[in-house]
């Protein structure tokens, strides 16, 4: 299955698709889709729309995960950034996508273990769980394939991945088939 992730923006949208075969997970590919801050808003949503239906062709996902916005300080952000939500939630609906909706609670949960964790700890559980070479810059770009992660681990909550522990300050990979039993 293929998995098109979305963290959502609107100066910054990232997306992430990752695709599941055989209890493995790889990634197809990541990015952002950015927007000039000074132009007008109905622009921005459309370069955005567009991107994202030229990104669903590309690389045909069989579903899309985004994040629920939380916004506590700026209300004139939450709107703009719901609007940006709004027109990705229409290409998805355009193209058939089944849709997953994930708190970002629930995405640090489901990749990190820890619901407070940071954005460093996430990017590396993403670097790992994706046999990434780095961890994907920019954060956006990283979120959105830890929202895409954490809809595979609730489609299909065993996978073969590789574990990273600190054993005598030394950082050991160990490959194990886990069960991630995730509260939605």
């Amino acid at each position: 299955m293929r998995i098109l992730g979305i963290d959502p923006g609107i100066g910054r949208l990232g997306w992430g698709v990752i695709e599941t075969k055989n209890q493995e997970l790889t990634t197809k590919n990541y990015g952002c889709i950015e927007t000039e801050p000074n132009s007008e808003i109905t622009g921005r949503l459309f370069a955005i729309y567009d991107e994202i239906c030229r990104i669903i062709e590309e690389y045909k996902p069989d579903t899309l995960a985004i994040e629920e916005l939380f916004f506590a300080k700026n209300a004139k952000t939450a709107f703009a950034v719901g609007q940006a939500r709004g027109v990705v939630l229409l290409a998805a609906a355009q193209k058939e996508l089944s849709v997953g909706i994930y708190t970002p609670l629930q995405v640090k949960m489901a990749v990190a273990g820890y619901g407070r964790a940071e954005k460093r700890q996430i990017g590396l559980m993403v670097k790992a769980t994706l046999h990434l070479k780095e961890i994907p810059k920019p954060d956006d770009a990283a979120d959105a394939l830890a929202i895409a992660l954490t809809h595979a681990y609730k489609i299909q909550p065993s996978y073969l991945i590789r574990v990273y522990v600190y054993s005598s300050s030394e950082l050991v990979s160990l490959e194990v088939i886990i069960n991630k039993q995730i509260c939605f």
